[in-house]
């Protein structure tokens, strides 16, 4: 999730599509050896001919694995807390980078193998969801020289793919971080400026996706999607250079298996026009929109109605695209409160203490705190946008919330929504019925 989206909004500019032409597939060596073999899953070939799930005849239920194999300050401020007052660690790069690579693979192993769980996944299926979008950076499946990122993850990943085959799950597999930093955001593994698309980090990012492809190709009755590359930062980037780049992405993995679907992140341009054209003719391609009300200062200022409205608003947007269309991210949140949101050591929008912005109202028990905890009035809130965003996302291919768990940020904390009724159970249940008309 892109905590840093600071003028985000407002520094994207309106462009015209541009046309790029389909190259025949490039080859990218690999460093690693990372096909395996599967038949101990007992599945035919006959079985997997084709994308395991009906992204035409079904709806994509689905939540997001944040701050599990990439991290997030905001979703687990803990493994952060020793730099609170310096700084100087705000992000994965750094993390690692700080303390070197045997303690960090120390450190960060334990965090692989007990924020998510088996148990999770478990959790995941009984609330009726059918989906899991799982972040990885790039440099868990094709690491770069110099980098100070360490490896080990994938081990943990396979046992998730796992997981979710005895849940019943399906997994989306979502490149999450790029050499370079596709948007600057702590969530691409780096901080600060946008470096991607110079030197070889595109080619870069390709290898990562042919290595994530091969090593699942043959569980593609649970992985059934493959994201090309997270909220790459368009406004930051060259727009033909991120369709050519989807383009040799798409071919990529389709290379590996034809039975993924791929999904494209929207790069933050409007996606019910700019992307009408791209990929005709190509199947099973999904485009991957995020949703948020938060990351500027017209959003926080918005009454709880308000927000309603623009939630309905896009249900008709959604419905009218001409591909297969998630929203990936979305949140029952009205705030930018949760600590560390907008990045380590900064503050919130909705409070003021975010620079450039004015008080809207108070943080109390948004900054950290339960769902237990909330006011009477943030949960009726929460409650009737969660189910606002529901009828408008499921007028196409559906959804996946962000995020399933966070140590202290209650308005974002799914399992903990669920349990505390903020989120409804069964997934139908309206306690605002026909709020999107």
């Amino acid at each position: 999730m892109a905590g840093s989206y600071t003028a985000l909004r407002y520094a994207t500019a309106a462009l015209a599509f541009l046309g790029t032409t389909w190259a025949a597939p490039t080859l990218y060596a690999s460093d690693l050896e990372i096909a395996r073999n599967k038949s101990n899953h007992g599945i035919s070939d006959l079985n997997k001919r084709a994308v395991a799930f009906d992204y035409n005849g079904e709806k994509v239920r689905g939540v997001n694995l944040g701050g599990w194999f990439v991290l997030e300050p905001w979703i687990t401020p803990s493994i952060f807390d020793e730099w609170s007052t310096s700084n100087t660690v705000v992000d994965e790069y750094t993390y690692t980078k700080t303390l070197g690579k045997s303690e960090a693979l120390s450190r960060l192993s334990n965090h692989w193998n007990t924020w998510i769980t088996q148990d999770d996944f478990n959790a995941i299926a009984q609330a009726g969801l059918n989906h899991v979008r799982i972040p990885i950076g790039y440099w868990a499946v094709a690491p770069v020289d110099g980098d100070p990122y360490v490896q080990g993850q994938l081990d943990v990943l396979d046992n998730a793919i796992n997981w979710a085959r005895g849940a019943g799950l399906k997994v989306m597999l979502d490149l999450h971080g790029a050499p370079g930093s596709q948007n600057g955001f702590d969530n691409s593994g780096r901080y600060g400026s946008v470096e991607w698309q110079q030197g070889d980090t595109v080619s870069q990012t390709l290898t990562a996706l042919q290595n994530l492809a091969n090593r699942y190709k043959g569980d593609t009755d649970v992985v059934t999607a493959i994201e090309l590359l997270n909220e790459p930062l368009g406004s930051s980037l060259d727009l033909a250079g991120v369709q050519d780049f989807y383009n040799k992405g798409y071919q990529t993995v389709k290379s590996a298996s034809s039975n993924f679907a791929v999904a494209f992140h929207d790069a933050f341009q409007d996606f019910s026009t700019y992307w009408t054209g791209f990929g005709s003719g190509d199947s099973d391609l999904m485009i991957d929109t995020h949703q948020y009300q938060i990351f500027s200062p017209e959003e926080v200022g918005r009454s709880p109605s308000d927000h309603l409205s623009y939630a309905c608003g896009l249900g008709p947007k959604l419905a009218g695209t001409n591909k297969w269309i998630v929203v990936g991210e979305w949140t029952g949140a009205q705030t930018d409160c949760a600590k560390w949101l907008n990045g380590l050591g900064k503050g919130a929008r909705y409070d003021g203490s975010f620079p450039d912005s004015s008080y809207t109202g108070t943080c109390d028990g948004k900054y950290t705190g339960t769902v237990g905890a909330l006011s009477s009035d943030d949960k009726n809130n929460i409650r009737a946008y969660i189910e606002a965003q529901l009828d408008a996302y499921e007028q196409h291919t559906g959804w996946f919330f962000w995020t399933w768990k966070t140590e202290s940020a209650p308005e974002w904390h799914m399992k903990d929504l669920i349990a505390g009724g903020l989120f409804p159970q069964p997934l139908n249940s309206r306690q605002h019925p026909g709020q999107c008309g």
